[in-house]
């Protein structure tokens, strides 16, 4: 990826959106990006080093990185992806995922929809 580039489209669909700025990403933005579209969303943190096992959901599935880094690992497309603070991901239904929490731990906010 283009270190400027704000869009990302990985194999899958997968689509990663960069926050630009130097500022960070007001939560309540993010909980009305959510509200708008009628999603319940939840917040959630883990500590340095968690790991996730590769998992899909039967859902689309939108998570912004609040704090700290996550990377995301995409094992059929043999691609991984950072997350870091007011950076979204967005994961298609069923697409396999696993991801490993960056040495500051994480919090992120994320909803699904069908």
């Amino acid at each position: 990826m283009n270190p400027a580039s704000y869009h990302e489209t990985l194999p899958g669909n997968v689509q990663v959106l960069r926050w630009p700025h130097a500022r960070p990403l007001p939560e309540e933005e993010i909980h009305r990006f959510f509200s708008a579209r009628g999603l319940s969303y939840s917040r959630w943190s883990n500590g340095p080093g968690d790991v996730y096992g590769v998992h899909s959901h039967p859902y689309r599935k939108t998570l912004f990185c609040l704090e700290g880094s996550i990377t995301f690992s995409l094992p059929d497309a043999s691609r991984e992806t950072e997350l870091r603070p007011g950076d979204r991901l967005i994961i298609p239904a069923g697409t396999r995922h696993g991801a490993i929490v960056g040495p500051q731990g994480v919090t992120c906010i994320e909803a699904g929809e069908s």
